[in-house]
């Protein structure tokens, strides 16, 4: 069957333009797939808000019904409501229909596993090839499956968050909060969940409608209304939701964004001196993390860029806060799963218990700039490339775990590795400035271009 050009299969699930790619046959077609993968059982089903989610999640319904499998319908539902749900109930498995943070024509399938993890690389292998071999298992009449709803899972989920969190000493500040839920899966319980903490809370963009007020993805670029709330509510802080509610970015009580990559520091550093084991992110985040581990006396693991390698090498080394830095914070005693509630719960209680603003906050970690960038590098000349930068950086530390790490001795780094569904070389570096940072990376780009 083809593969058009907006469709995109990987670890993370498939992802594809409505009307485009992602169509009623294909849709069906992974559903039958994934029962047949699970071999019936109950699946619980959410999604975020976007107008073509009832349309996904009946196609879905269909062909699971049709292998046997029962459905549990959490409705409009973040990412991590989705997968506790599916851990709690025992099911054999749960799919989060989202793009996430793409925009509103795309949408997705991020399948998950009974214990409410994402697949796993080779599961997700596993997966695609039962649907491109097409050799369903489906039953008769007699045994096609039943739908029924839950209509309680939202509440479960702010019910386990609350269970882990420091709500005496967020409500002990009653901080102003601004959160922006993008009209996304997080306008159904965000307010009340931070009204539970104790905040006062203004809500923007909080109709679950699935229209986007702006780019979904929580970036500075994409925040000048949550900058601009927090302004003139006179807020001590402000959040940003991804249409799925698992990414978090954060905006001081300046009015400015202080970038994603503070979620999971300042995440870290509320909790570090609380729990037991190191601290887990990927090699692509900020080093801030290791800042947080020096403080706490902690180390620092690092796995392959992605959630799920995160998550397995959060369960080897047990422990119990991990994240990325594009926001996705992931707090072990609620779950093994990015969730912007427990990240919320987090920062609220680290800036309660340090007191002070977060601007503040911000300040106490060394000066530090990320540069991001990417090159077209067709696929049999990404190992050509990667070595050229190996060679040329052999008197630097290395790690090549995943593509090239450069670990320069004045604590910069650069790490290019290639991407999982394009045909291009990611690059990012960071240093004291975003001018060190920049030449870091253009110097990696010319290497590796010069062999491409």
């Amino acid at each position: 069957m083809p593969v058009l050009r907006t469709l995109k299969t990987g670890i993370s699930g498939v992802r594809g333009v409505v009307g485009d790619s992602l169509t009623p046959q294909l849709l069906i077609g992974f559903a039958q797939a994934f029962g047949t993968y699970l071999e019936g059982g109950t699946v619980v089903i959410g999604r975020d808000t976007r107008p073509s989610g009832e349309m996904v999640q009946k196609a879905m319904i269909g062909g699971l019904l049709a292998t046997g499998c029962d459905i549990a319908d959490v409705g409009i539902a973040p990412v991590p409501t989705v997968q506790m749900t599916t851990r709690e109930a025992g099911a054999a498995g749960g799919i989060a229909i989202t793009a996430s943070h793409n925009p509103q024509q795309w949408n997705a399938l991020k399948f998950i596993r009974g214990d409410g993890i994402i697949l796993h690389p080779h599961q997700a292998e596993e997966l695609l090839s039962v649907y491109y071999q097409g050799n369903f298992s489906l039953v008769p009449g007699h045994q096609i499956g039943s739908v029924q709803e839950d209509t309680g899972a939202l509440q479960r989920h702010i019910d386990a968050v609350l269970a882990h969190a420091d709500v005496d000493a967020i409500a002990a500040i009653a901080p102003k909060v601004v959160i922006d839920c993008v009209n996304g899966a997080g306008s159904m319980i965000s307010r009340r969940f931070l009204q539970t903490l104790g905040c006062e809370v203004i809500a923007i963009n909080d109709e679950p409608n699935g229209l986007f007020p702006h780019d979904p993805e929580p970036i500075p670029a994409n925040l000048g209304q949550l900058e601009a709330a927090v302004a003139e509510h006179g807020a001590d802080i402000g959040f940003a939701q991804d249409a799925d509610a698992d990414r978090l970015a954060i905006v001081s009580e300046q009015g400015t964004v202080v970038g994603e990559e503070f979620t999971l520091a300042f995440a870290c550093d509320a909790v570090a001196d609380r729990i037991e084991g190191p601290l887990v992110t990927n090699l692509s985040t900020s080093r801030m993390i290791d800042e947080v581990a020096r403080r706490h006396g902690k180390t620092v693991c690092r796995s392959r860029v992605g959630e799920i390698n995160v998550i397995v090498q959060m369960q080897v080394h047990g422990a119990q806060i991990g994240g990325e830095g594009n926001g996705g914070v992931i707090y072990g005693p609620v779950q093994y799963c990015r969730d912007s509630f427990s990240a919320m719960a987090l920062v609220l209680a680290g800036l309660a218990r340090r007191g002070g603003a977060v601007s503040e906050w911000a300040a106490d970690f060394p000066p530090s700039e990320i540069y991001k960038t990417k090159m077209e590098c067709p696929a049999a000349r990404v190992q050509p490339a990667l070595l050229a930068l190996r060679e040329a950086c052999a008197d630097q530390t290395l790690d090549l775990t995943e593509g090239v790490k450069v670990l320069y001795d004045n604590g910069a780094w650069l790490h290019a590795r290639p991407s999982n569904t394009e045909p291009i070389v990611r690059v990012i570096a960071e240093a004291d400035t975003m001018h060190e940072a920049k030449g870091y990376a253009d110097e990696a780009m010319a290497l590796m271009a010069a062999v491409v």
